[in-house]
C-alpha cells in the first residue's frame, strides 16, 4: 500500500473563495490554491476564462458574476484542456467556447483519458461530478497563435506565447489595462502541475509572458497578483520551480539513476523550498515522471490514464 494517500484524495477541506476586482472590466475568482477562473466584463458581454470542474461548481462563479453585471456570458475561453478547468462549461450556456487548435487536438487525443484520470485524483474538486454532461467540453472556435475578441470597445487578445504547462496553453490579455489571465503557465504559492509539460520550453514562455509587462495577473492557482512586484514574484516562483525540477532530474539521469531514485532525490532537494506550496505532494510524482520522460527521449507527454496514475504512484510512493 502507498504511504501517502493517492494524489489529492486526502484533500477534503473546503477552501475560502475570493472574488477580486482588478478593474471595471476584470475579476478573479480564486480559492486558496484551488483552480482559478477569470472574468472579463466588456461593454456588451462577459467572457469567462476557465470554467471550474463541474456545472454545480460553475454556478458559484455565475452567482458572483451576477453580483456585478447582468450582461450575457457570451464567451468561455479554455486556457488549456485539463478536465478540472473545462468540465463546468455547460453551466454558462455560452454562445462560443474558444480554445487553441493545439488544445482541441489534445482533447481529441486524450480528453477521455484525462477526464477519468483527474476525477480520480481530485474528489473534492469534482463536487457534484454527476452534473457534468457526458463526453467532452468541445471548443466551437479554435485559433492558432493569436485571436482578438472585442467586447464592445474592450479588446481581449488570446495568445499562445509558447508551450509550458501543455502544448495548447493560451493566455487572455487585456492590452488596454495590462491585465493578464495566464492559466496554469503561472502559479502563485501553488505547485505547478507538469505532468503534461514541456520543461525545455516553459522558461522561454514565461519570459514571453513577462515581456507583456502585466500590471495584474490572474494565475492558474493562487491569489490574484496586483502590481509589478507581485507579478514578478509569481513569474519568478514558477520559473524557479520548473528550473529546479529539471536540474535535479537532469543530474539524476546523467548519473545513471533510475526514475525511483531520481524522484526521491528531487523531492528531497525541492521540499525545503517548495514543500509548503499547495498540492506539492500531489504534483511531484507526475512532474518528475514527465521531466524524466522528456530528458530520456519522450519529446511529447505520454497520456495519463487512471490506471497509469495508480501504477506510477505505487512505484514512486509505495
Amino acid at each position: 500500500m502507498s504511504t501517502k494517500a493517492f494524489a489529492s484524495q486526502a484533500d477534503l477541506v473546503e477552501k475560502k473563495v475570493s472574488f477580486d476586482k482588478l478593474s471595471d472590466h476584470a475579476y478573479a475568482y480564486t480559492a486558496e490554491g484551488d483552480p482559478n477562473t477569470g472574468i472579463v466584463v466588456g461593454d456588451d458581454a462577459v467572457m469567462v476564462i476557465d470554467t471550474q470542474a463541474t456545472p454545480v461548481m460553475a454556478a458559484d462563479v455565475i452567482r458572483r458574476i451576477r453580483e456585478v453585471t447582468a450582461k450575457p456570458i457570451k464567451y468561455v475561453v479554455l486556457s488549456h484542456y485539463h478536465a478540472v478547468r473545462v468540465l463546468g462549461a455547460s453551466a454558462y450556456r455560452p454562445e462560443q467556447i474558444i480554445a487553441s487548435q493545439d488544445t482541441y487536438d489534445l482533447i481529441v487525443e486524450r480528453g477521455e483519458a484525462d477526464k477519468a484520470s483527474e476525477i480520480g485524483r481530485f474528489p473534492r474538486l469534482f463536487n457534484a461530478v454527476e452534473s457534468v454532461p457526458p463526453g467532452m467540453t468541445w471548443p466551437t472556435i479554435t485559433f492558432t497563435g493569436r485571436m482578438t475578441v472585442w467586447l464592445g470597445k474592450l479588446e481581449v487578445q488570446l495568445l499562445q506565447l509558447g508551450r509550458g504547462h501543455t502544448k495548447g496553453d493560451t493566455v487572455a490579455w487585456l492590452p488596454q489595462q495590462k491585465i493578464l489571465f495566464s492559466g496554469d503557465l503561472v502559479e502563485f504559492d501553488a505547485t505547478p502541475y507538469a505532468g503534461d509539460a514541456y520543461f525545455r520550453d516553459w522558461p522561454q514562455t514565461l519570459d514571453n509572458v513577462a515581456a507583456l509587462a502585466p500590471l495584474a495577473l490572474v494565475p492558474g492557482r493562487g491569489a490574484a497578483l496586483k502590481g509589478e512586484a507581485q507579478v514578478a514574484q509569481g513569474l519568478r516562483g514558477t520559473a524557479s520551480f520548473i528550473a529546479d525540477v529539471r536540474a535535479s532530474v537532469e543530474a539524476g539521469v546523467a548519473a545513471g539513476l533510475d526514475l525511483n531514485a531520481v524522484y526521491k532525490s528531487t523531492v528531497a532537494a525541492l521540499k525545503p523550498k517548495y514543500g509548503h506550496w499547495v498540492i506539492f505532494d500531489h504534483c511531484m510524482p507526475f512532474d518528475v515522471t514527465r521531466c524524466h520522460d522528456e530528458m530520456t527521449g519522450h519529446a511529447d507527454p505520454r497520456i495519463w490514464t487512471a490506471d497509469r496514475d495508480r501504477q506510477m504512484w505505487e512505484a514512486l510512493e509505495g
